[in-house]
């Protein structure tokens, strides 16, 4: 697939907009691109996963810039490239992430954002700034408020509406005052107005992956619903969506959080690193709301509009509601299940090369 004739397809409307925002981002070119981050030295590499990798870089004017790399050239990385750049070069939000630019030239495909100075939430949940602990509580409502009112802006403000489709902790990243900006739309989708979801070719990460989304390949705004859901729980419990019990047994946070809840033990849900320092209230919404949105009926999920409110401590009635839903009870708590079940503690990343054909992929984090 050609570059440019993905952005011929677009409405004249279309056009006209990103005229309008054609000067807060511009074509690179690949020796540009080479010099900035030094010939994409190794020592400058942010991260790798499925789609290749990421560096950090200088420009002549001292700024500094994330390069994302794509590893391969097919029709598949070009339409996911090509996807990526029309849609961040159409959202303009305080917790989205923002293009920079793009360079196209021969096989190589590079996408510009602003660089993140405190990398992802990932990062400092479990991976090399876990043990910093520099997420305290207040950090972490600030998070979980922002990064649900940038997806707010994709399902409600963007036209056309957007889903996300790969909502999880690498995906949010801190800018120098660990405000969330959500990233990666590679795997994004425009929903056409009018209609309440897209049937598609599954891809995402398993421990994310609603139910409808997993096994029908139904995706909605639902679906990034669910998705934050877990996110939720993630950034409460600092625990992983799936872990491993033993060889053969893996559980995933829902499973884990939904019994502690019911028993009100919100205590125990904690990250153990906070030591202690949070407030019970607003942690309890996280949690509760979290185990909403991740409820395996996409009929009992609230919007992405309701999640702001509801860690806002907005929604008094509506969390009273929510909290007598009979997931919550004791020996009925049937609500939330995970979406995937998972093959191995390495695969965790999923997707669909051809028609009915589900691969596992590698991420390494």
């Amino acid at each position: 697939m050609d570059f440019r004739s993905f952005f011929c397809c677009t409405t004249r409307s279309d056009r006209k907009e990103k005229e309008k925002k054609q000067s807060t981002w511009r074509i690179f070119s690949l020796k540009e691109l080479h010099a900035a981050t030094n010939n994409f030295n190794y020592d400058n590499k942010l991260g790798e996963g499925g789609f290749g990798s990421v560096y950090w870089g200088q420009l002549w004017d001292g700024s500094q810039i994330a390069v994302k790399r794509l590893k391969v050239f097919s029709n598949k990385a070009e339409m996911e490239f090509a996807v990526e750049v029309e849609i961040l070069a159409r959202v303009r939000h305080k917790n989205l992430l923002s293009l920079r630019g793009y360079c196209a030239e021969g096989q190589e495909r590079l996408i510009v954002y602003d660089y993140m100075p405190n990398l992802s939430l990932l990062s400092h949940l479990h991976g090399q700034h876990s043990s910093e602990s520099l997420l305290d509580w207040s950090r972490r409502m600030t998070i979980a408020i922002g990064s649900a009112e940038g997806i707010v802006y994709l399902h409600n403000q963007a036209t056309p509406h957007i889903i996300h489709r790969d909502v999880k902790a690498s995906n949010v990243l801190l800018d120098s005052e660990f405000k969330a900006q959500v990233a990666d739309f590679g795997f994004a989708k425009l929903i056409p107005d009018g209609a309440t979801h897209v049937t598609t070719r599954v891809k995402g990460t398993l421990g994310y992956l609603a139910p409808e989304y997993a096994m029908l390949g139904k995706a909605s705004e639902s679906c990034d619903v669910y998705s934050f859901g877990i996110l939720l729980l993630e950034i409460a419990s600092g625990k992983k969506p799936i872990e491993k019990l033993n060889a053969t047994t893996r559980r995933s946070i829902t499973e884990w959080a939904l019994p502690l809840v019911c028993e009100g033990k919100f205590s125990e849900i904690v990250d153990p690193k906070l030591k202690g320092e949070y407030v019970e209230q607003e942690l309890k919404r996280v949690v509760v709301v979290g185990l909403i949105c991740a409820h395996n009926q996409p009929e009992k999920r609230p919007t992405m509009i309701e999640v702001v409110e509801l860690l806002k401590g907005e929604m008094k009635e509506k969390f009273v509601e929510i909290e007598n839903d009979e997931m919550f009870r004791c020996g009925e708590a049937r609500g939330c299940s995970d979406g995937a079940s998972v093959a191995d503690d390495s695969l965790d990343f999923v997707s669909e090369e051809k028609e009915g054909v589900q691969e596992i992929e590698k991420v390494v984090a």
